[in-house]
């Protein structure tokens, strides 16, 4: 059996890192400029090498990795920035240094994150640009909520897979521009959730109300109160690498 491997890029506190170990996957390399979040990183993975500048990551030594994650920075996205909101003008718009790294790895499995802010400025560039590089991407609005967290942070998700891999009969259906495969209803699926089952990693949820800007989702309050602002939330990311991994079973 093939080891699932997974390089993830922009890693903050190792949101991505704990979801893929959820569904078996071992981390090979992370990438992250934060002090704290390079010490969180150590912590946690302390076998795993961390890269300081994305810049600097070459590709090349990930050759072959089954799954690359990226949050790449939000910043220049972000409604919370809006009078700073210069998208791919923003010196801290770094997709351009993901795809490098993808296009020297080549991934079998990407998922990128990052706020909806995204969607008039820059989401267009990143799906025609993995599209380029020979990908299938289906962007997705997937919020927090949808995995039973209590508030509702919209997020979206690209998921991105080698053309080899066939997912056709379990694609979203779509049609016209990309916002409208991105218009479900948000609203029920935070009243009834995206995603059927149970999860091991639901229970996890809890909210200090002496913390402004809850980060529902990082288990048992770990490293969670400097970090909010720099993870996802590990619960979803976990719901679409099981379903990654179910539509390589179906290959094999």
């Amino acid at each position: 059996m093939n080891e699932k491997t997974h390089l993830d890029l922009f890693s903050g506190i190792g949101g991505f890192a704990l979801a893929a170990k959820w569904n078996g996957y071992r981390t090979v390399g992370f990438c992250d400029n934060e002090p704290y979040a390079q010490a969180v990183l150590k912590k946690h993975w302390p076998e795993v090498p961390c890269h300081k500048d994305i810049r600097e990551v070459r590709g090349e030594l990930y050759a072959g990795v089954t799954l690359l994650t990226g949050g790449f920075p939000c910043q220049p996205f972000s409604v919370a920035m809006r009078s700073h909101r210069k998208g791919k003008e923003d010196v801290r718009y770094l997709w351009p240094e993901m795809l490098r790294v993808i296009q020297e790895a080549k991934p079998t499995w990407i998922i990128g994150e990052n706020v909806v802010g995204i969607l008039n400025l820059a989401l267009d560039q990143v799906c025609a640009d993995l599209e380029g590089e020979g990908y299938e991407v289906e962007p997705i609005i997937i919020p927090a909520c949808s995995v039973g967290a209590n508030h509702k942070r919209d997020r979206i998700w690209i998921v991105a897979n080698s053309s080899s891999i066939k997912v056709e009969e379990r694609k979203l259906e779509t049609s016209g521009d990309r916002s409208q495969s991105l218009g479900h209803d948000r609203e029920r699926s935070c009243e009834d959730g995206v995603f059927g089952g149970e999860s091991k990693e639901r229970d996890a949820f809890r909210d200090d109300p002496r913390v402004l800007r809850m980060a529902n989702g990082i288990p048992n309050r770990v490293d969670r109160i400097k970090g909010l602002g720099n993870a996802i939330v590990p619960q979803v990311a976990s719901e679409i690498i099981r379903c990654i991994n179910k539509i390589m079973e179906d290959n094999k």
